[in-house]
């Protein structure tokens, strides 16, 4: 086994060395000699036991059984199968081997041995093969202690094991068959199952095609259902991981056993007001599977939509929509997250569906005379919960009944009339005896005299899904009156009117702690004022009416202290008053609010406000569907306890927003938003690109004078009319144009000031610029410096060897006249006639040679270092030139008096 050799280096490793002499390692290679070599059965079964338990027990006895023991007791397991003692012991401690000894603390960059031995035998298919025919046979422990291994194998090893068992010929079938075993097995099976089908679209096919569904409905129904232990939990997770984006899968089980079997489980039966941890999990999971079924696939598939619909309407069919609102609305001793898991079922399974949204509006909860309809329980829920969990889960409810569905929401909004001042006064039991209207309403009026605005945002927010893209809607609520809090106050209010002085009241509200208290209710009441002003010019014209209304949305654009989604919403409500505004009144017109806006705040400032709110967090975060977490082992128990979010314990400190609007805040109403923006833009070019008067007043000068013919007059005044025309024309274009590209960048280019927030910026950007600049300047300068000062080394170089030079050359010039002076004396000998001349003209040539061999040594040496030196300054002459020096100017005087003198290399030859 070549791995088993490999892996004895990491043991040698952990011990010191491959022939570690520890205790542990030579007492389990004993013990594998024993089982390997022995001769009696029963030493053979008793060295299997010793060494199950070191191997259990001590971590350095785990790392040397997978040093050395997995060839043996494999081999065991393949050759001694009829000894079923022996293959117990052996699948007991290979289980042993691949279980984590939790008691003992290690580091965590220690080697882990489970893990590692996890891995090794995984590596080997012929040893998954062995280990699935294991299941086949008859002994309990044997089949038990084989779904272990697999089990603590796939926790590890999960896609290694996952293509082993598809290799293998009925590898699943073998076990799909423990599911039909003694209960311990059958759970084994059933968890082993669970983790093989996670994410593996093949092994779910062939799952499926076993009978999976017939076998995880028996199972459920023998453990008592939603009332089971965790195996109800594991079978509905195991169903889960079939269904989930899997549409033939789905289709399978609707057409062969049913939706009921899995409705059923929603039963509250017995003990109903009783709900366990685990019983939670197990309606929990039970949910998650109905709402898998109302997606109906995965994205990509075409059959997803047809088999949506298909999926609610057989849903439906088999009145899953009253264990829905038994769960969500009418038990609410149940948990928390329970109930916010059954709302948001019920807003998925009217979603897009016309027969559940009647179903749903038509519903009535309660017994005998204490009855209502759902929908105004569902409201009460959303006005006095105490979480804001369930607040929005509820919210979710009215959102998808109001969907594109023109008819419920008329059917809401006819129920809107004033309650008289006395209801508002009843305490708020009596809301029962209310309409959906008058409750809706009196949560909207009711925060006035308590002072919290809670109940009111909340009740904003359901009339915003009555109103959205319904302009009958908008018309008819736009005429609703609210009677005054005070006789003395005067005339009733409208609802309009009413919410515009509530965002405002919100401006100065504050917490227990004294911080701001607006953080979510001012973006909830501006989403559903942009809602309502939306194509809808008569709602903008009722908003205008009333001239604060203009003066406070300029202020709160410009408020520093608001959130940066505050200020963005409301430069949106602003650009409504443009675009949908249709009036030709003065002061209310479009231009008037565009020119306000210019003067107040400036285009550039305003047109900044879209661009921050489009890079905040809730704009940036949005995801198109929200994806839940699958509800597994490991997060059943955190699921089932939910945590709202404290207004003053924000995730991110540097986001001003509350978290709960990344939820209210749909993709829908952002992208909406970001179409607005645009349309907005276009429109203030298109009014300032047009005369604000279409009627023209003719000057008196261009009256027609006195004695003038008509034929004249009638000239003169074509030809100031073309040159008026012309001049318009042009001044028109070139504030088209401006405005246009104001509109596109964001920036405008006047003079720049100080005190506009946008020029700062701009000042800001300059300034960084120039910043930037001066930095590259500084570089070029110090490299400048860096060249002249090299520059200037040479120079002081090839002067000194200029010095150098010339002392060389006098010392040549010596040389020569003391050769000369040698000459004459020689001279002077031969004419004494003396016997010595031929020893004297040896030591002259002697001493000629010498001289010269020293000097040409000396001059070739000069002459190398000479080009070198010519090399670099040709070099640095370049780069000067670059820099813009002259260059001449730095070499001026520079090898004028180098080289040797003239002559003398004709008089040494």
């Amino acid at each position: 086994m070549d791995l088993a050799s490999r892996y004895k280096g990491v043991v040698g490793f952990v011990f010191g060395n491959e022939n570690s002499g520890s205790s542990e390692d030579s007492y389990v290679e004993r013990l594998l000699d024993r089982i390997s070599n022995g001769v009696l059965v029963e030493d053979r079964r008793n060295a299997i036991a010793e060494l199950q338990s070191i191997v259990a027990e001590s971590h350095a006895g785990q790392l040397a059984f997978g040093a050395m023991g997995f060839p043996v007791l494999m081999g065991v397991l393949k050759e001694e199968r009829d000894d079923v003692e022996m293959v117990r012991g052996a699948l007991e401690t290979l289980v042993s081997a691949l279980t984590p000894i939790d008691h003992v603390k290690r580091a965590t960059n220690e080697v882990q041995p489970a893990l590692m031995n996890t891995d090794l035998l995984s590596r080997e298919s012929d040893s998954i093969s062995l280990l699935l025919s294991l299941l086949s046979e008859e002994d309990f422990y044997v089949r038990y202690y084989t779904l272990q291994i697999l089990t603590a194998l796939l926790t590890n090893s999960p896609n290694r094991l996952q293509e082993a068992i598809l290799s293998i010929p009925r590898g699943i079938t073998r076990l799909m068959d423990m599911l039909m075993d003694r209960e311990v097995i059958r759970n084994e099976a059933l968890l082993l199952l669970t983790f093989l089908t996670r994410e593996a679209e093949e092994i779910q096919k062939i799952v499926v095609f076993e009978g999976a569904f017939e076998k995880i409905f028996s199972i459920m129904k023998e453990e008592g259902g939603s009332e089971g232990g965790v195996v109800v939990q594991d079978c509905l997770e195991l169903l889960n991981n079939l269904l989930r984006s899997n549409a033939s899968n789905q289709v399978l089980l609707r057409e062969t056993m049913g939706f009921d079997p899995l409705i059923s489980i929603l039963k509250l039966r017995g003990s109903s007001y009783s709900f366990t941890q685990q019983k939670t999990i197990n309606l929990l999971s039970a949910l998650e599977t109905i709402n898998l079924l109302m997606m109906g696939g995965s994205e990509s598939d075409p059959q997803k939509d047809s088999n949506k619909i298909t999926n609610k309407t057989v849903l439906a069919q088999q009145k899953l929509l009253d264990y829905l609102l038994m769960l969500g609305v009418e038990s609410q001793w149940a948990p928390v997250a329970l109930r916010c898991s059954a709302l948001r079922c019920i807003g998925d399974l009217v979603a897009g569906h016309s027969k559940n949204l009647d179903t749903l509006s038509s519903k009535v909860l309660g017994e005998e005379q204490q009855v209502e309809p759902a929908l105004n329980s569902l409201l009460r829920i959303i006005l006095r919960t105490s979480s804001m969990q369930e607040f929005i889960a509820a919210d979710y409810v009215f959102k998808n009944f109001c969907e594109k569905n023109k008819d419920g929401q008329a059917m809401l909004a006819s129920t809107l009339i004033p309650h008289p001042i006395s209801m508002a006064d009843a305490p708020l039991e009596e809301d029962v005896n209310m309409s959906f209207g008058s409750m809706l309403l009196r949560g909207l009026a009711m925060s006035e005299s308590d002072g919290d605005l809670e109940t009111c945002c909340r009740a904003a927010s359901v009339l915003t899904h009555i109103l959205k893209e319904n302009t009958q809607c908008k018309e008819r609520i736009l005429q609703l009156e609210l009677e005054a809090s005070m006789p003395s106050l005067g005339a009733p209010e409208l609802l309009l009117h009413r919410i515009v002085r509530y965002l405002a009241v919100a401006t100065s509200m504050k917490n227990k702690d004294g911080k701001p208290g607006h953080s979510y209710i001012q973006p909830i009441i501006l989403k559903l004022l942009i809602t309502w002003l939306a194509d809808c010019p008569s709602a903008v014209q009722c908003f205008l009416d009333s001239r604060p209304h203009l003066t406070y949305l300029l202020e709160l654009v410009s408020n520093t202290s608001s959130t940066v989604c505050v200020r963005g919403l409301a430069a949106v409500l602003l650009g409504e008053c443009i675009i949908y505004n249709k009036s030709s009144e003065n002061g209310k017109d479009g231009f008037t609010i565009a020119d306000a806006i210019s003067q107040k705040i400036g285009l550039t400032l305003y047109f900044l406000k879209f661009d921050e709110m489009q890079r905040s967090f809730i704009f940036s975060s949005v995801k198109p569907t929200q994806s839940h977490k699958p509800l597994t082992r490991s997060t059943a128990a955190s699921m089932t306890e939910i945590e709202d979010v404290d207004e003053n314990d924000l995730t991110d400190q540097k986001n001003e927003d509350h978290p709960i609007l990344t939820s209210l805040f749909d993709s829908q109403f952002v992208n909406f938003v970001k179409s607005l923006e645009v349309n907005i833009r276009e429109n203030i070019v298109d009014v300032y690109s047009r005369p604000k008067s279409d009627v023209a007043v003719v000057p008196a000068e261009l009256e027609q004078k006195g004695g003038e013919s008509d034929k004249e007059y009638i000239k003169r005044l074509k030809a100031f009319v073309e040159k008026q025309c012309s001049e318009i024309q042009k001044l028109l274009g070139r504030n088209a144009s401006l405005a246009e590209d104001l509109a596109r960048t964001g920036h405008s280019q006047p003079e720049l000031t100080v005190g506009s927030g946008s020029d700062r910026v701009q000042v800001e950007t300059l300034r960084r610029d120039l910043q930037e600049a001066s930095q590259r300047v500084e570089m070029l300068k110090a490299e400048k410096a860096k060249v002249e000062s090299e520059a200037l080394m040479y120079q002081n170089l090839a002067g000194k060897l200029e010095s150098d030079l010339k002392s060389l050359s006098d010392a040549y010039n010596s040389l020569e006249q003391n050769n000369i002076q040698l000459e004459k004396e020689v001279k002077t000998l031969k004419s004494g006639g003396t016997s010595t001349s031929p020893d004297i003209e040896a030591i002259k040539a002697e001493a000629r040679e010498e001289a010269q061999k020293e000097s040409e040594a000396e001059l070739n040496d000069l002459l190398v270092c000479l080009g070198q030196e010519q090399s670099k300054v040709e070099k640095l002459s370049a780069r000067l030139h670059e820099l813009g020096e002259p260059v001449d100017k730095l070499l001026e005087g520079i090898g004028d008096d180098m080289g040797l003198p003239e002559g003398e290399e004709d008089e040494e030859d």
